[in-house]
């Protein structure tokens, strides 16, 4: 079997538009795909010349938005035909191409978002959405809208995922632990960072304890079965 050689578009030259600003440092506790109803906000910081309000005109007139941005944080060089998905344990593997992998042989990664508001910022407009699977820092190529007519499918089939339920969490303890730290971060957004099961689907060690950063301020905690527990030492 002959195979063709790797294949560059060198007249593609993806610019950089905008920078995704929240709380998350680390990729650890960052949403696994986007929650719906999420009151995780993220800002989107224009760069020039693209930081002009013209480029938004009509925005307000979506409900949600598609960002197209890169895998920034990711240092694997090479690829892999097959990834082992944490939603299956680690332990079994799927292509890599029927999966949302950040290890691809190209890292773009592509979030459907909800649209909040346009706020005016030191540079130009800052967009504000909530929902977004990103760290701080991550770089957007573009954004486009999300059409409901012909990007909603009622009748689509979702392969491993509808097999495999996502994984939530009862969270304990947490009212206790914004009130000894005097936390600035809101209760409903460390409720859904931790309701999410932030731990490795691999991961089953009941003693071990995490560590969370978000928004300068880190959280531990401990899970066991369906029980997060946070930590108060």
């Amino acid at each position: 079997m002959l195979f063709a050689p790797c294949v560059y578009d060198n007249d593609m030259d993806l610019q950089i538009i905008a920078y995704a600003r929240n709380g998350f440092t680390d990729k650890f506790g960052v949403p696994r795909q986007v929650q719906h109803g999420s009151v995780l906000e993220t800002q989107i910081e224009f760069v020039p010349p693209y930081n002009v309000q013209d480029a938004l005109r009509g925005i307000e007139g979506y409900s949600h938005l598609w960002l197209i941005w890169g895998f920034h944080a990711n240092n694997r060089a090479e690829w892999s035909p097959t990834v082992r998905p944490p939603r299956l344990g680690g332990n079994k593997r799927v292509g890599v191409f029927a999966t949302r992998s950040p290890i691809r042989p190209n890292p773009i990664g592509l979030s459907s978002v909800r649209f909040l508001r346009v706020e005016k910022g030191q540079h130009g407009p800052v967009l504000v959405v909530a929902g977004a699977d990103m760290v701080d820092g991550t770089p957007i190529y573009d954004i486009k809208p999300y059409i409901a007519y012909t990007d909603a499918h009622a009748d689509a089939k979702c392969g491993f995922v509808d097999e495999v339920p996502f994984p939530t969490v009862q969270v304990e303890g947490l009212d206790e632990w914004i009130r000894d730290t005097h936390s600035k971060v809101p209760y409903e957004q460390w409720l859904e960072i931790l309701q999410n099961n932030p731990r490795p689907a691999y991961q089953k060690d009941a003693s071990r304890v995490y560590a969370l950063d978000y928004y300068g301020e880190t959280i531990h905690f401990t899970i066991q079965d369906s029980v997060l527990t946070v930590r108060r030492d």
